[in-house]
Formats: C-alpha cells, sequence, structure tokens
C-alpha cells in the first residue's frame, strides 16, 4: 500500500489568505513589527496556530536583517532642493537626531517616474530601516506605498487629505494668522497673500491661517495668489498684485523666498516699504536678515522639524510607540513691516 505524500509546510503566503491580510502585514507581525493594529495582529497569530505555519530560520533571519541607515525622501522636481536654505536646515537637523542612534541618513529626490519608482521599491523592501516623506503634493502616490510599507514612515509636514499615523508638522495656520494680525494690527486694511503651492498643505495652512485673520477682522481676504515657494515665483505674483491692486498696503508672503521676491518688485516698482507697502515672510531664513529692509517673518523651527522627525523614525525602528508632534511658531519684527 503507497504511503500518504508528505504534508506540505503551510506558507506565509497561506498565512496571510487566512489571516484575511497582505502577505506584507503578516510578515510584520512574524517579526514583531510595531506598527500593525491589533485586529491584524491577532488575526495573523490565530492563522499561524490553525494552520500550524512554522517560519524558515533563513528567511527570518533575512527580514529582519537591519541595514543601520534611514532615507530622507523629498517629493520634489529638482536635485538643488536639498541646497534650498530650508531643505538645508532640515538635513542638518535629521543627520544629528540620526547620528545620536547610530543611525546613516540617506537622502532621495522623488521627482521623475524613475526616481519615484525606486523610492516605491525602496519602501517595499528592506533597503533601509525607515523613512522620513516631505514636500509631498495632493494625489501623492508615494503616499499609499508608505501607509503600506513593511518598514516605519514618519512624514515630515502632514500630506494633503491623508492623516498619517507619525508625523511632525509645525503650526502652520496659527503662524500665517499671527502673521496677519500684525499686519492689520499696524493700520493696514488691504492685505494681499502670496500663497504657496496649494497642491500641498504646508500651502492651504497659511493660507487659511490668512484667511481666519482677514475674517475676524471683517475684512475680505484677497483670492489665494500661488507661488511655488522659489524668490522668483514671488516677484512674479507680486508684480500681478500690483497691477490688479494697486490700492494694496501690505502683503503676507507664504514663505521668506517669495517675500524676498516681493521685496524686490515693490523696489523696482519704486514702492517703500514699510511706509507704502508693508511685507510680512514666513520661515525666518538667514536671508530674512539680510534682506533691505529686513524682512519681519513668522519663525518657524526649520533644524528641529528635521530632528525630531528622526527621532521619531529612530523610535519607531527601536520598537516604541511615539505621538505626532506640531511644533510652536513665533513672530519676528524687523524693518519690513
Amino acid at each position: 500500500m503507497a504511503e500518504d505524500p508528505p504534508r506540505r509546510q503551510p506558507t506565509l503566503d497561506a498565512v496571510a489568505r487566512r489571516a484575511g491580510v497582505s502577505r506584507s502585514v503578516a510578515s510584520r507581525v512574524l517579526n514583531n513589527a510595531p506598527h500593525v493594529s491589533r485586529g491584524k495582529r491577532e488575526a495573523v497569530e490565530r492563522a499561524v496556530r490553525e494552520l500550524g505555519y512554522v517560519p524558515n530560520p533563513t528567511a527570518r533571519a533575512l527580514a529582519t536583517r537591519q541595514t543601520g541607515a534611514a532615507a530622507l525622501v523629498v517629493s520634489g522636481e529638482d536635485p538643488s532642493i536639498f541646497a534650498d536654505p530650508f531643505f538645508a536646515q532640515v538635513i542638518v537637523g535629521a543627520s544629528a537626531a540620526l547620528e545620536e542612534a547610530d543611525l546613516h541618513l540617506m537622502l532621495c529626490l522623488a521627482a521623475t517616474d524613475r526616481g519615484r519608482k525606486r523610492v516605491e521599491e525602496l519602501l517595499r523592501g528592506k533597503g533601509a530601516d525607515g523613512v522620513m516623506l516631505m514636500a509631498l503634493r495632493e494625489n501623492d502616490p508615494l503616499v499609499r506605498t508608505a501607509e503600506e510599507a513593511e518598514m516605519p514612515v514618519v512624514f515630515g509636514g502632514r500630506p494633503v487629505g491623508s492623516a498619517p499615523r507619525w508625523y511632525v508638522d509645525v503650526d502652520n495656520t496659527g503662524g500665517a494668522r499671527e502673521a496677519t494680525e500684525y499686519l492689520l494690527s499696524r493700520g493696514r486694511t488691504r492685505v494681499a497673500v502670496i500663497c504657496g503651492r496649494l497642491d500641498t498643505e504646508v500651502g492651504r495652512a497659511r493660507y487659511r491661517g490668512y484667511q481666519d485673520a482677514m475674517l475676524a477682522a471683517g475684512l475680505e481676504p484677497f483670492p489665494p495668489n500661488e507661488g511655488d515657494f522659489t524668490e522668483p515665483s514671488g516677484a512674479a505674483v507680486m508684480a500681478a498684485l500690483l497691477l490688479q491692486h494697486p490700492d494694496l498696503d501690505a502683503v503676507f508672503a507664504a514663505n521668506d523666498n517669495m517675500a524676498a521676491g516681493a521685496l524686490r518688485t515693490l523696489r523696482e516698482a519704486g514702492r517703500r516699504v514699510p511706509a507704502d507697502v508693508a511685507v510680512v515672510g514666513f520661515d525666518d531664513l538667514a536671508a530674512a536678515r539680510m534682506a533691505d529692509p529686513p524682512l519681519t517673518t513668522v519663525h518657524q523651527p526649520i533644524a528641529a522639524l528635521g530632528r525630531e522627525t528622526a527621532r521619531m523614525l529612530a523610535a519607531l525602528i527601536q520598537g516604541e510607540t511615539p505621538t505626532p508632534l506640531i511644533l510652536p511658531t513665533h513672530l519676528v519684527r524687523r524693518a519690513s513691516a
């Protein structure tokens, strides 16, 4: 009588099917990763018991191997973005925090389709122990990829229309509101705005802060005049505003680069700052102190944004469960307003 063929050992795929989860979720449970919901973890553990699944030690060793690196991914369009004073400070802060956690910093730019594909492969694979995502735009596919990632992911700034579990952000709305309220307190009533990109949460949040202050003062907010956070775009939007609203007496620019462009246009147009038009920016970059006149601006702790994002990621990698963090802002008064 022929013997029954040996029973095949259940696979990880079989465990995932039985538990009703993806293979990556099943893998995270078996590797005791911290970023899995209690319900999914219990479903996978139950499937393991029912199927008698025994992890392959070699495969498990490969799956749990750490690289000793964390990636900072910026969803920008130009490699020179890393030389922007804002991102340079973010990198300084993140690098210092990762060094404390004995992790190396990798820089990735998700600009082209090829670049995005590399980042998606990084998120799905084990090229790093964790990822920090920044400058994401509306409907960015990296948001969904990050939600499905097998590794910890922390957002530096919240993405549009998403509520990630782990993020570090600054009080963009509150800072913009304070900037606009300051202009109003100086007797300005025709306060225009130069927005950042409105397909980013930071651009929308700063416009909301401006709107809130104008409406609270009983004034009609200007429509969003959108720049792209660069000095040339600030100059161009300022020129358009002067044509459309020659009687404006103040402008809030959603970052210092655009405020610098606005100052240049106003100077070329013969408008005195702040006598004719007061200007307030946002960021408090070194260039704000060297502007002509020195720029009144909202200080945000940029290096701390990078540092706290990296610290949160390091905590996740070490199995801890941190909470989201909002960093405060404050107004720095100088000669432009």
